[in-house]
């Protein structure tokens, strides 16, 4: 009965061999960034609610309604609805080489280039990010329609095209960006990369759209939780 068992599992084991991660290595290495800034922003959440909790415990002279508003406004700034303004730097995306020169019309960004710059902005500690005067917040969509670039369906069609970026550590942030690949991906779509040198009262507006919210509603005293 034993010998048998063992052949059985044997025999199991070769008709069902183990699945391989086909994903190549710089697959593996976004996908871990994509892990780690999530991990990231999930204990810095912790960590303010947590504050946020001892302040409504502990603070007694502090009167609820004054931090309940305190709290609706570091939620709208977080929702990027506010004006933010503080030390940051621009990016510039212009052509590379005229078309005279290439013989190929450059007149947009490929969305997937833009989206692969904001990750790689997000992960060297960007707090606000605006394109071409759009802000860009958690909702924002940036997609190709008809052959068009476009941010929450606002056309990216004319260069050039201007990113403004602000962050807790400018100089971190500028020298991050300068030793990243990333210029060299937009290079290859005949695009340059033109990064200026931090700067302080740098402004960047609020997101002047609706944000829809799907699936949620108030919660009424007396329903189950």
């Amino acid at each position: 009965m034993i010998f048998g068992l063992m052949l059985a599992v044997q025999f199991q084991s070769i008709q069902e061999p183990q699945v391989r991660d086909t994903r190549d290595m710089w697959q593996l290495r976004e996908a871990l960034k994509t892990e780690q800034m999530m991990q990231s922003e999930l204990l810095l959440e912790i960590r303010k609610y947590e504050e946020l909790i001892d302040t409504y415990e502990n603070d007694e002279s502090q009167s609820a309604e004054k931090t309940l508003k305190e709290t609706v406004e570091e939620l709208k700034k977080e929702a990027g609805l506010t004006e933010v303004t503080g030390e940051g730097i621009t990016i510039t995306i212009s052509p590379l080489f005229e078309e005279s020169l290439t013989q190929t019309e450059t007149n947009s960004v490929a969305p997937d280039l833009l989206k692969r710059l904001l990750n790689e902005l997000n992960s060297y500690g960007a707090e606000s990010i605006s394109i071409d005067g759009r802000r860009v917040v958690n909702t924002t969509v940036i997609r190709d329609i008809n052959g068009k670039t476009k941010i929450d369906g606002y056309s990216l069609h004319s260069f050039p095209l201007e990113i403004k970026v602000i962050g807790e550590d400018a100089e971190k942030l500028f020298s991050r960006l300068n030793g990243s690949t990333v210029m060299d991906t937009f290079a290859v779509d005949n695009l340059r990369l033109s990064i200026s040198e931090p700067k302080g009262n740098m402004t960047i507006p609020p997101y002047d759209d609706v944000i829809r919210v799907q699936n949620m509603k108030p919660f009424e005293k007396g329903e189950n939780s």
